[in-house]
């Protein structure tokens, strides 16, 4: 079984305001998307980030062959115990799950 990195374009993360975090994964070929549409659920997602999957938001975009993940960050953008300030290194962990 493959990672998601190795079945689509780009798994991109950011900060969407100080209290969430967003992730974009562009799989870049419909084969792909329906791939990842199926493989990856919501409780993968808050596995790798230990959250409720209540409070995740999931969007699927056909058009684009886009799927993307919204939930609330850890700690705050910028507290003491925020490791990553832009949101940028989320990508990886997400980006390693096998689907």
């Amino acid at each position: 079984m493959p990672e998601l990195r190795s079945l689509v374009t780009k798994v991109r993360s950011k900060n969407a305001g100080p209290f969430w975090l967003t992730i974009d994964i562009f799989c870049g070929s419909n084969d792909a998307y329906k791939q990842v549409c199926s493989g990856l659920g919501t409780s993968h997602v808050a596995g790798v980030f230990k959250a409720d999957t209540q409070t995740i938001k999931r969007f699927d975009i056909p058009d684009l062959n886009v799927v993307k993940f919204s939930l609330p960050r850890p700690t705050v953008q910028g507290a003491i115990g925020d490791r990553d300030m832009h949101g940028a290194s989320w990508a990886a962990l997400i980006g390693e799950l096998v689907i």
